[in-house]
């Protein structure tokens, strides 16, 4: 808007206006009657997202008034679709009666809606969590805090390492994220919201959580001494008081998160093993998708939080294999489980419906959901009889008992609930005396406006005489303009139209009073009798949010068992010794997508062999094998049996991944740059119990830098970090790697070749094999994906070429030591035939004036001196 100045508008924008200053950067929904009005940049903005009309009305300070609106009965829909496109939405009602006071309507700021912050099912995906995140640094840590306020699930992290962070960031996919201004960083795509430092203060956010907690401190939470982690939760706090314009009693807690509870993954592991979105950013085809067979809502949350951060404690690992074991156990007998989960499909979304309670903003159905699932809470307690897993009765003791609260929701909600509670009919008739007897005015008006009308008839003498009513003018007597002279004196006109008169005598008049009055007293009746259900289930918070929660965890281990029982998945062995030896392992997403039996492999990493050296052909399933590993090692540490014959995991403490690179335009960062980046952090932060998977190192730059480094990095994860590594390459020099280093293994994916009428035909056997593969069967491949047969045949002549120059040489060992030129990149050479010619290439060279194409031609000469010789 141009004009400024705020005095020289109508007092109707001067109110929104108002408003509108205190929240410059959110679009305000103002309500208008039967619409909530945008105004100027607002209403432009709206149009494009909504697809709404964008219209002039009037004017105010001499400029054209630009709005645009949506009906007031269908503003969640409009809500959902600006929130899903990261806007912030004001809701400001009308909160003053129509002609009670001078000027417009006064309107007030009801609540906020962002994308963290949204409660109403509308708004919100059932089965994933909707995260508000802040961030904060001090000198030598950053905090985190995160909340999922539709469940009041409230938790904290504190770390000194930046890469945590933004793993921790790229876990949680926070719908919103706050900083405080002028806090810088890269954050996988996040836009933080800026907030005033001070709201960062931590001695200001102890006492706003020690308030919102009601204790002394935060020891009991695990919190002392996280000041970064603190100061965040506290800003996090203070955000969701303003938005939400009410308390937060549902916050009961502080949950303290620490890195080494968990498996470590940073972003680009997360990324490439797809647990819970694809590479492309879709929810199909994950691990989540596939193994998700959960009943409620609650439950598919809760599976995601514990598939995005696997734990360490074999303790906590092993309860949860002991309950999946014998859930399992039972659905085979046909009992048990499936009567678990059975239980468990008459429950809903308890723990979004005890948030919106919480808030004020629970609709009648949601009370009506509740009612049924506390309902059902016999029968989940009925299958958990007879199974024995400590977890399962743990999680049996914590659903508790709500009889009485059951029983009190049934008594008085009315079995065909309204969508809202202001339009009345929430209770049943004999639940409230009081609210009965108004009821009963207003239920036996029609009965005595029949017989009004028919002795007004009778009286009048007009036949066509009728009783009719209206909002704006209430209850009237009708009568055509032709039958005045028959109108009785006492009647008042009330209307004029076209040809009707409309009146009003006395007897209607005393009726209408009695009868408006009595629905107005019976709605404010059911609007206190509402407010004091929502109070007597608030008392009963913590103990129904103990029941939600554990049902959620009971609906995860049921899933797993069932996903156990129908795909054939093993218990995992545990051991404190440091091996991983898996059977006949699977890939659980390949596995469900293939249309044909999924090939198994096995696999051995221990003190003998620490790195696997896997080679074979493009397609041939490196990278399958290698994902497999990593998605099994996570999966038992969920808790969650895994596809293989047998697993045997000792301790893990990171999962590592530098499969596959793209560009990072946004910033700076090659291929290259972006696979060295990922291997860097590798080396640097990977330890003897870390499983590593690395996928074509060195293939974005040069032939020989690019086997310099794989092999480099190799030797190093090898003797250095000593990492369990699956090292996937098609420099087949580095298979030789097994002969000079221990720990180190060859495998490979075989492959087979045959000829038809069509001509050379390709099959992927999928198979993983002790040993290195003896070719790559790349032109095989590019001739599969539809390169011309042309391009095909030149290629093959040129490989031929480059086989007889030998540099190539597949079959000859490396040097332990590479020779290297003064101001030239490291040069990894294939060491020549015999010892004795080894030695004449050695005596040749001059290493300060070596240059790498001299290298090659000496070593080439020397090949073609031994070919004379034998």
């Amino acid at each position: 808007m141009k004009n400024p100045n705020v005095q020289a508008h109508t007092p109707l924008m001067q109110q929104y206006l108002g408003i509108k200053s205190q929240h410059p950067d959110t679009l305000v929904l103002f309500r208008m009657g039967d619409f909530y009005e945008l105004f100027y940049d607002d209403a432009r903005r709206a149009a494009q997202l909504l697809n709404i009309t964008l219209t002039r009305r009037g004017e105010s300070a001499g400029l054209p008034v630009i709005m645009a609106g949506v009906p007031h009965h269908a503003l969640e829909q409009y809500l959902a679709r600006l929130i899903k496109a990261g806007e912030s939405v004001v809701i400001a009602e009308q909160v003053g009666e129509v002609g009670a006071e001078k000027g417009p309507v006064r309107r007030e700021v009801a609540r906020i809606v962002t994308p963290g912050t949204a409660t109403d099912d509308a708004l919100l995906d059932a089965r994933a969590q909707t995260l508000l995140a802040a961030v904060c640094s001090t000198d030598q840590n950053y905090g985190l805090a995160w909340l999922e306020l539709s469940s009041g699930r409230f938790s904290v992290l504190q770390t000194a390492s930046l890469a945590e962070l933004h793993a921790e960031l790229f876990r949680l996919q926070a719908s919103e994220l706050l900083a405080p201004d002028g806090f810088s960083g890269d954050y996988d795509g996040f836009r933080p919201r800026s907030r005033p430092i001070w709201h960062f203060d931590s001695a200001s956010a102890y006492r706003l959580l020690t308030e919102q907690f009601q204790t002394r401190d935060l020891r009991g939470f695990g919190a002392e001494g996280l000041g970064a982690a603190i100061a965040a939760a506290g800003a996090l706090l203070q955000y969701v008081q303003e938005t939400q314009k009410s308390s937060l009693p549902h916050l009961r807690s502080l949950r303290v998160e620490t890195p080494g509870d968990a498996l470590i993954l940073d972003a680009a592991t997360r990324r490439n093993l797809e647990i819970d979105r694809s590479l492309s950013g879709s929810h199909d085809h994950t691990l989540l998708r596939v193994v998700d067979t959960c009943v409620t809502a609650m439950g598919a949350r809760a599976l995601q939080r514990w598939l995005t951060r696997p734990l360490r404690s074999h303790a906590a690992l092993e309860a949860r294999y002991d309950a999946v074991a014998q859930l399992a156990e039972a659905q085979v007998r046909g009992s048990g489980d499936e009567m678990l989960r059975a239980a468990l499909r008459d429950i809903t979304d308890v723990e979004r419906i005890l948030a919106r309670i919480a808030l004020r903003s629970a609709r009648p159905r949601d009370l009506a959901g509740l009612s049924a699932s506390l309902a059902s809470l016999p029968n989940v307690v009925d299958a958990l009889a007879g199974i024995d897993a400590p977890l399962l009765h743990e999680l049996g003791e914590r659903l508790g008992e709500h009889g009485a609260l059951c029983a009190q929701l049934r008594a008085a909600l009315a079995d065909e609930l309204p969508l809202l509670a202001r339009d009345g009919g929430v209770f049943r008739s004999g639940f409230d005396a009081d609210l009965d007897r108004l009821r009963g005015l207003s239920e036996n008006a029609d009965g005595f406006l029949v017989d009004l009308e028919a002795r007004e008839r009778q009286r009048s003498g007009i036949e066509t005489l009728k009783v009719g009513y209206n909002r704006v003018h209430g209850y009237y007597l009708e009568a055509g303009k032709t039958h005045a002279a028959k109108i009785p004196a006492d009647y008042t006109r009330r209307q004029t139209l076209t040809n009707y008169e409309r009146y009003i005598t006395e007897e209607l008049k005393q009726f209408e009073d009695q009868v408006l009055s009595a629905r107005d007293r019976a709605l404010a009746r059911e609007k206190q009798l509402y407010e004091t259900l929502l109070d007597r289930i608030a008392a009963d918070l913590a103990p129904l949010q103990t029941m939600a929660q554990a049902i959620a965890e009971l609906d995860v281990l049921a899933c797993f068992a069932d996903t156990a029982r129908r795909s054939k998945w093993c218990r995992p062995q545990l051991l404190a010794e440091p091996c991983l030896t898996i059977r006949a392992g699977r890939h659980p997403v390949v596995e469900a997508s293939l249309q044909t039996p999924f090939v198994p492999n096995d696999l051995t990493l221990g003190d003998t062999a620490r790195l696997l050296v896997i080679t074979g052909p493009n397609m041939g399933g490196k990278s399958t094998y290698m994902r497999q590993t990593a998605l099994i090692v996570l999966l038992a540490h969920a808790g969650c049996f895994v596809p293989a014959d047998a697993a045997t995991i000792g301790p893990i403490d990171r999962i590592f991944t530098r499969i596959g690179a793209a560009d990072d335009l946004a910033s700076g960062q090659s291929t290259f740059m972006v696979e060295m980046s990922e291997t860097a952090n590798i080396l640097h932060n990977a330890t003897r119990e870390s499983l590593v998977l690395m996928d074509e190192i060195g293939r974005g730059t040069s032939t020989y830098d690019g086997l310099s480094l794989a092999r480099a990095v190799a030797e190093f994860l090898a003797t250095d970090v000593r990492a369990f590594a699956l090292f996937a390459t098609h420099y087949f020099e580095l298979t030789a790697l097994a002969d000079t280093l221990p720990g180190v293994a060859n495998v490979h994916l075989d492959a087979a070749e045959y000829s038809d009428a069509q001509g050379e035909r390709l099959v992927f056997l999928h198979n993983v094999k002790a040993g290195p593969a003896n070719r790559s069967f790349g032109l095989q491949v590019a001739a599969l994906a539809g390169v011309p047969q042309a391009v095909i045949r030149a290629a093959r002549g040129h490989l031929q070429t480059l086989e007889n120059r030998p540099q190539v040489d597949a079959g000859l060992p490396l040097p332990a030591n590479p020779v290297r030129a003064a101001d030239k990149p490291q040069l990894s050479l294939f060491a020549p035939a015999s010892p004795s010619a080894a030695m004449k290439l050695l005596d040749a060279l001059e290493p300060d004036a070596l240059s790498p194409r001299d290298a090659l031609d000496a070593l080439y000469e020397l090949k073609k001196t031994r070919r004379r010789e034998l």
